[in-house]
């Protein structure tokens, strides 16, 4: 189903809040430039040049590079990845689709000609050129290790099929969807039918998942609509928390909508039109109105790969709640319940390893501060249904295994178990196993 996407924030931007606001609230304009009221600008042989330049560099070019000013009020560098005309204006009014080159590609948004310094442009060069340039420079073996490491998220795509994701995806196609209670600003570029190519905001039924255009065709929908929570099985409820089991094959739709909706946040992941492979776990947070989706993690229901897990999501108003972190542990509990052991699809992203080396280390070092004795590696995987590769690889990355006399040994003091434990920070919330009423999907055929 594509690789994982942890739910953590990730660039270097700083922090945008929940992800989503409140439909009650507005966001307000950006700032208009500041200009001192009542001052009156002096025509001199400078603003006469600057004025001419700026008019030779316009419209700006694709792959330009510019100072922009950002939603914070300071200017950035940014690339200009698309352009548009605007309506009823003249040869050189365009708005700008722009890359911050600091941050990563959810931030990337349409822009107006005053939000860019036109006195920062630089030279626009022809990138096949300039990657040409860049290798003849680079020896084999350096190129090799850029190409492994300067594109995050995307490590299981070769050279050629990442320039073809890239130009695909590189225009967000919808800048904002309304769910539920919230209006929650879009990531990435998703797939839609062709009919909702001209619609930048969509309007989703949080029960059912179908998406429309207008918020009155919303209205009227929500007047027909039964539903009041994922059309699945509930197999877990802990206070105002519930899961739900959407078999893909029994709710193709419903499937296929929660796939346009992830994509709008994942960057990597793959869109399957057949979901009927799949089993769709969706987390919820109930009230008095139903149950509203939280995120979710999907996997496949014959995995010869022993995979858990193969894509994951928490929606942006939900993040940093310890959610992401409760369903990769409901993973594990599930295939404890098979009698398996499991792992998440490969290939990961550098910030879904970083979210499943916490977990990993949170449990199993919890496991060895708790027990007496010898603990075997089979041992481990046997009380968490963890991989033996992956307890291997992390317990070797927390340098708590030696390899002696042709056989790994732990070495488990317990200060630097302590250690650990506190770098690995919090675990989330608890999964309540008592809570879990569920059988697996070979015994339910």
């Amino acid at each position: 189903m594509g690789s994982i996407d942890a739910p953590i924030e990730n660039g270097s931007a700083p922090a945008l809040g929940g992800g989503g606001k409140h439909l009650s609230s507005g966001n307000g304009p950006l700032p208009p430039a500041e200009e001192s009221a009542g001052s009156q600008q002096v025509s001199t042989p400078e603003n006469e040049e600057s004025r001419r330049r700026k008019g030779g560099v316009l419209p700006l070019e694709v792959g330009t590079r510019v100072m922009c000013r950002w939603r914070d009020g300071k200017y950035h560098p940014v690339k200009v990845i698309e352009r548009r005309r605007m309506q009823n204006g003249g040869p050189n009014d365009y708005e700008y689709y722009v890359h911050y080159t600091e941050f990563n590609r959810r931030l990337d948004e349409w822009v107006k000609l005053e939000q860019l310094d036109l006195d920062s442009v630089e030279t626009v060069v022809d990138e096949k050129v300039e990657d040409k340039v860049t290798s003849l420079k680079m020896t084999r073996h350096q190129k090799r290790k850029i190409d492994e490491t300067h594109v995050e998220g995307h490590e299981e795509l070769d050279a050629a099929s990442l320039r073809e994701h890239e130009e695909f995806t590189k225009v967000k196609n919808i800048a904002t969807i309304e769910l539920g209670r919230y209006e929650i600003e879009t990531w990435y570029f998703s797939p839609f039918p062709p009919e909702y190519n001209d619609s930048l905001k969509l309007y989703f039924c949080e029960f059912c998942l179908t998406f429309m255009k207008r918020k009155e065709q919303l209205q009227r929908h929500m007047r027909k609509c039964d539903l009041k929570h994922p059309p699945g099985d509930e197999i877990y409820r802990s206070g105002t928390l519930s899961m739900f089991e959407v078999d893909g094959k029994k709710n193709k739709v419903y499937g296929q909508n929660l796939c346009y909706l992830a994509k709008l946040f994942l960057d990597h992941k793959t869109l399957y039109y057949d979901v009927d492979l799949f089993l769709f776990y969706v987390l919820c947070e109930c009230d008095d109105r139903g149950c509203h989706m939280v995120g979710y993690f999907s996997k496949e229901k014959h995995s010869e790969e022993s995979y858990n897990l193969a894509c994951i999501l928490t929606l942006p108003p939900y993040q940093r709640k310890g959610y992401g972190k409760f369903l990769i542990a409901f993973s594990y509990e599930l295939s404890k319940k098979e009698g398996k052991v499991g792992t998440p699809e490969r290939p990961l992203s550098d910030l879904g390893l970083l979210s499943y080396r916490g977990y990993w280390t949170r449990v199993l070092l919890d496991i060895l501060k708790k027990h007496k004795g010898n603990i075997s590696i089979k041992e481990l995987s046997d009380m968490t249904a963890i991989k033996a590769e992956d307890i291997l690889s992390t317990l070797q990355g927390l340098e708590l295994i030696q390899y002696r006399k042709g056989q790994h040994v732990i070495c488990a003091d317990p200060k630097v178990l302590d250690r650990h434990l506190k770098a690995a920070g919090r675990g989330g919330l608890e999964v309540d196993v008592s809570k879990l009423i569920w059988t697996p999907y070979k015994e339910q055929s």
